[in-house]
């Protein structure tokens, strides 16, 4: 019988899209049934009181909100297309996730009306949705990012991860996996384990941030050079004026 879970998601992050690969692949196996909870990176990360956030600058919070519609009207199983078309949208097409055409295009792509965007950024009853399971998750189990996976339909114990680079190659290997996290989830003893990443997740996402990163850098080693070269070409100039005085 197929273990029911909830895997919480915020659509920004890459590690929690990854590992929601695994979880399909795992309800597709029929080892678990998996359904769709929400969480907000961007709340978790503010600072300030919380009635000072931008609601209209957030970058997750289209996705967020169409989500929880579509999940209220339709149900788990549309939730779970759509988040998988906003990912593929964002991480492999690298579109803009603030724009409406990306969401609109994400739904379409997920058998959706479109409409649903409209309809989920203009109604409140959405965002008040996504705040009150957002600080519900980190309320009743002190979760803190995604992913979390949530055993029991999304009311026994939780855990943050697995972060993982990239899906089980095998169906076997996905499968043995769930084996070990549920099994640490469910054993109270247990709180954390650690290590650094070892591979980066192949995603076009990824490869334009490192790329975009290694370019940052060589500019500012180029500026610092530039710097350390007039800083010397000063010093030499006094030092040849302090000569010839």
């Amino acid at each position: 019988m197929a273990e029911p879970v909830c895997f919480h998601l915020d659509p920004r992050c890459p590690w929690c899209w990854q590992t929601s690969k695994w979880v399909r692949r795992l309800d597709a196996l029929g080892v678990i049934e998996a359904s769709w909870g929400v969480f907000c990176l961007e709340i978790a990360n503010f600072s300030k009181p919380i009635e000072e956030f931008d609601l209209s600058r957030s970058q997750a919070a289209p996705s967020l909100r169409t989500m929880v519609m579509v999940r209220d009207a339709e149900g788990q199983a549309a939730a779970g297309r759509f988040y998988e078309a906003i990912g593929t949208r964002y991480f492999d097409g690298e579109q803009d996730l603030r724009s409406p055409d990306t969401v609109r295009g994400a739904l379409a792509d997920a058998g959706l009306d479109p409409a649903w965007h409209d309809k989920a950024v203009t109604d409140r009853w959405t965002w008040t949705t996504v705040m009150d399971e957002h600080q519900s998750l980190v309320r009743n189990t002190r979760s803190f990012g995604v992913p979390t996976i949530r055993l029991d339909g999304g009311y026994g114990p939780a855990i943050f991860g697995p972060v993982i680079s990239n899906p089980p190659a095998t169906d076997e290997e996905a499968v043995e996996l769930w084996t070990h996290v549920s099994w640490l989830t469910r054993y109270d003893n247990f709180s954390e384990l650690k290590r650094d990443r070892t591979i980066e997740p192949d995603l076009n996402y990824t490869r334009t941030a490192q790329a975009k990163r290694q370019a940052e850098l060589a500019t500012i080693a180029e500026v610092a050079a530039r710097a350390e070269a007039t800083v010397k070409a000063q010093a030499e100039a006094m030092a040849k004026g302090g000569v010839e005085s």
